[in-house]
């Protein structure tokens, strides 16, 4: 068996043209232009190249972007003080603050001082206890992007047996809280799961997300399983330089799974798919409008 591919930078590029339609309609039945506000701290790379690729997608979907790149020293008054004006901007309807922060900011505070309904990472603790409880809330973006590629491959999830190889509060506990919402039974499990083989053996849909490269084997998935592989980590090339890997180890497991996601070009460009996604669908929620359709956590 040679699994399916799973082209995560197509799937993206086709919510990114929902999300232009949505954008276009607001603006031409409502005059109204979904805005997203980011915010940088400091100068780390990896930080300031994703803000650019978030600023950049913004534009192109026909969204307004507002960009804020404060000096690493800036204190913790200055970026609440800050945040709050942006809580109160009508024309921001979403807000990201860049993680990491630097050390002498709490990411805690400054994370749940976001108007939880302009949270469009969905991390404010009010959005993680929504979730939680199944009730309407920003959901954070890696794993919906996970579970509309799910809901994409297989239709209804109903009743499958999903593994979630992972328990950050940024994915592995709010992808189990999705998949418990499409009626999955789900198993959170992690690096001190007894058997951890003999578990994710037993899943239909397996998620790793628990930031070791190449952890799980093709031995530990079942025959025709679904593997979403959410990790993105360097490692050293035997002839030097490096290469990005997943969690799982791709070709071993890709000649047991029914699919699988690449890394890279898997779930990474649905990241920020469903950043903008969500941008819209907070749009949408201020102004008393129907959700758009296809793009949020809640079933078709």
């Amino acid at each position: 068996m040679t699994a399916t591919v799973i082209d995560g930078k197509a799937f993206a590029a086709k919510v990114c043209g929902q999300v232009a339609d949505h954008v276009a309609r607001l603006t031409a039945d409502h005059g109204i232009t979904p805005g997203l506000a980011v915010v940088l701290v400091g100068e780390d790379p990896a930080s300031q190249v994703y803000v650019r690729s978030k600023g950049k997608m913004t534009v192109e979907v026909g969204m307004a972007s507002f960009e804020h790149r404060l000096d690493v020293q800036t204190t913790e008054a200055d970026l609440l003080a800050l945040i709050d004006q942006l809580n109160n901007d009508p024309t921001v309807h979403g807000i990201l603050v860049q993680l990491p922060l630097p050390d002498h900011l709490d990411s805690d505070l400054v994370i749940n001082s976001i108007d939880p309904a302009k949270d469009v990472d969905g991390f404010h603790i009010s959005n993680v206890g929504l979730l939680g409880t199944g009730q309407k809330s920003m959901v954070p973006c890696t794993p919906l992007g996970c579970l509309m590629m799910l809901r994409d491959y297989h239709g209804s999830l109903s009743g499958l047996n999903a593994v979630v190889v992972g328990r950050s509060n940024i994915v592995g506990k709010p992808m189990a809280q999705l998949l418990l919402g499409d009626s999955c039974t789900v198993t959170i499990a992690h690096s001190r799961t007894k058997d951890l083989p003999g578990v994710v053996r037993q899943a239909d849909i397996v998620v790793a997300a628990v930031g070791r490269p190449q952890m799980v084997q093709g031995d530990w998935i079942k025959p025709g399983a679904t593997v979403i592989d959410v990790g993105i980590n360097r490692i050293e090339k035997p002839e030097g330089g490096t290469r990005l890997v997943g969690d799982v180890d791709y070709d071993s497991c890709a000649a047991v799974a029914g699919a699988i996601t690449p890394v890279p070009g898997g779930v990474g460009p649905m990241t920020i798919a469903c950043l903008l996604a969500n941008t819209v669908t907070a749009c949408c929620r201020a102004n008393g409008l129907d959700e758009p359709e296809g793009l949020t956590a809640t079933a078709s």
